[in-house]
């Protein structure tokens, strides 16, 4: 199975990883490598995670108690949106 990124959620992670790289440059660094390597496993593993509550459609993948991968299943694993747990989910495209 493929994954593929939305244009959205590269531009999540790329937002959030610019922030915390202000604060935190190796923290920035290892939660990129924890939050690619979560969504690589779901080439073997893509229903591993729970269904969205949020949305209808998705599941979500928490990597870190603070940040949440959202993506759905087809033909391939479509990566929606990563977002901070606290932020709220009307964001959600």
């Amino acid at each position: 199975m493929q994954i593929d990124w939305s244009q959205s959620a590269l531009a999540d992670l790329r937002e959030i990883i610019d922030f915390i790289k202000e604060r935190n440059h190796q923290a920035a660094i290892e939660l990129q490598d924890s939050i690619e390597n979560a969504v690589e496993h779901l080439v073997e593993h893509p229903y591993l995670y729970k269904k969205s509550l949020r949305r209808a459609g998705w599941r979500e993948l928490v990597v870190h108690p603070n940040y949440i991968v959202f993506y759905r299943v087809a033909e391939k694993v479509d990566i929606m949106a990563v977002v901070h747990a606290r932020e709220q989910f009307p964001k959600l495209r």
